[in-house]
């Protein structure tokens, strides 16, 4: 297993960490450094740019119209990213529903469906969880029933991440109750501006509506729009969510603010708290373990080994450990971080600060928002059980 790059990867990585240089707006940047609230357009802008340039489809084949990099060459593209500040790529299109497409969409439903979600200008939610059906996703009673050309879709999902924002949303519903749950479940994509389609935000302990109920009453799908075959869409569900899983590790993002979370221990004057430092220590070295475990995954791949099927386990330590740097950075800035002020967390704020430092104001509402990384995804408790039966036996 040979975890170093070669001289070609790092050039690659040069490569785009100047593009990124020249393309990225500082002023943005510096909003994702520091933590602050991000604007739809701050997002879809960027999503924009790398859109224009080819990389927004990044993890794609050329066959698609991706770049097709190597798995190393995405894991250099996804590290520049992080440690220059640039905003997050959703992941529900590029990431999650293009390779469901690609895998298991006809050729017309790739035509029409791919350059959109890569040139950014499409944006996408996912439609999986309801009101008693999270990480028990076979027992979904969303139903959608034939109806000639069409499916007629009633019921609810929530916890719909950004969907009012979403032109588009692809969705888990039922269209049999004949056999074992998992039988009866289709995958279909599905217009967000179809009448009968109802948004309803839910606000969040960080005071953000980053989150939603989406209402479906009578709602009348095209069946072009069902991605393989009715009634499988249990099969493509599992397939889309190794890709979710493995990306919540976002191992990239946690270097990134391992070096925030130091910079504001030395800003508050705490950096010389020899249990504070053991604290980070420890956190810097599981940090370390998990690019580690990320880099074996690419090494293997990258020698033609099978992969290591583990991404139930990069989403439990990946999730984790975004929770403990927000705890430890709560831990550094203490009950200076409690004011709560909308125009700190968006970077207006003028004039004194009631809470000392500004920089601090982002810290409350991100810890309170990264409570559910342990729970969306699957939950780490479902996931540990998938650990325990598909890797230990």
């Amino acid at each position: 297993m040979d975890l170093a790059f070669t001289p070609e990867e790092l050039a690659f990585r040069e490569e785009v960490r100047g593009w990124i240089r020249e393309h990225l707006d500082p002023a943005l940047a510096a909003k994702v450094l520091g933590g602050l609230r991000l604007s739809k357009d701050d997002i879809q802008g960027w999503a924009r740019t790398l859109g224009r340039q080819g990389w927004l489809a990044y993890r794609w084949p050329r066959a698609f119209g991706g770049p097709g990099w190597s798995v190393v060459q995405q894991h250099l593209f996804d590290e520049a990213l992080a440690e220059a500040g640039a905003p997050p790529i959703l992941p529900f299109g590029p990431v999650m529903v293009a390779p469901v497409i690609m895998a298991f969409g006809t050729p017309e439903q790739q035509r029409r469906f791919l350059p959109g979600i890569a040139s950014g200008e499409v944006w996408w939610c996912q439609g999986y969880s309801e009101p008693g059906s999270g990480s028990d996703l076979a027992s979904l009673r969303t139903r959608a029933e034939r109806d000639g050309d069409h499916y007629i879709v009633n019921g609810q999902k929530t916890w719909t991440t950004l969907a009012q924002h979403a032109d588009w949303i692809f969705c888990l519903v039922r269209t049999s109750t004949e056999g074992k749950p998992q039988t009866g479940i289709s995958f279909l994509l599905i217009d967000m501006t179809s009448p009968g389609i109802t948004v309803r935000p839910i606000r969040l302990l960080d005071g953000e509506y980053e989150v939603n109920e989406v209402w479906f009453d009578n709602v009348r799908v095209p069946v072009d729009n069902l991605i393989g075959e009715e009634n499988k869409g249990w099969t493509y569900a599992k397939y889309l969510l190794s890709h979710e899983r493995a990306n919540i590790a976002d191992v990239n993002r946690a270097k990134r603010e391992l070096k925030r979370l130091k910079r504001l221990a030395q800003q508050c004057g705490v950096w010389d708290d020899l249990r504070l430092r053991d604290a980070i220590a420890l956190l810097e070295v599981d940090i370390v373990a998990l690019e580690m475990l990320v880099l074996r995954v690419l090494a293997a791949e990258r020698s033609g080994k099978p992969a290591l099927d583990i991404a139930a386990l990069l989403k439990i330590r990946g999730s984790e450990i975004q929770q403990r740097l927000s705890e430890l950075m709560m831990l550094v800035g203490g009950p200076l971080t409690l004011p709560y002020l909308e125009p700190a967390l968006e970077g207006r704020w003028e004039g004194p600060y009631p809470g000392g430092d500004s920089a601090l104001a982002p810290l409350a509402p991100r810890y309170f928002n990264l409570r559910k990384t342990t729970i969306y995804g699957g939950s780490n408790e479902v996931q540990r059980n998938i650990v325990a039966q598909t890797l230990l036996g």
